[in-house]
């Protein structure tokens, strides 16, 4: 396969990725919490029990740190919305390695293909 079918292929991948539904960058995690409620469980001195799990997704966004509580129900799309995210990252660096390939043994006209430069 040449370096731009490469490139048609892993467009179409994204493309098709784009179509299966919404992106979510980040991790999900389950978070055990202890509330500020004087003599609740969570702060028992002999045996404290946590309040949870709660499911949790952070994430870095345009460099702020961030995070969201999931909900049970909802935690299946959670993860399959991370998954699509992680998928997209790696076809997205899959497609600018093809294109530098295609540079660097084409150089700049090559990858053109026929378009109008301005």
């Amino acid at each position: 396969m040449t370096d731009k079918e490469k490139i048609k292929a892993i467009a179409a991948e994204i493309t098709e990725l784009l179509l299966d539904g919404p992106m979510l960058p980040g991790a999900i995690n389950e978070q055990w919490n202890v509330c500020g409620k004087k003599g609740c469980r969570c702060r028992d001195e002999i045996n404290p029990r946590r309040h949870g799990p709660y499911s949790q997704l952070s994430f870095t966004l345009s460099g702020k740190s961030s995070s969201m509580f999931i909900k049970s129900t909802d935690l299946q799309e959670a993860q399959q919305c991370t998954s699509r995210y992680r998928k997209f990252k790696r076809l997205f660096t899959q497609l600018v390695e093809a294109y530098v390939a295609v540079v660097r043994n084409q150089g700049f006209e090559a990858q053109a293909d026929g378009r109008t430069r301005k």
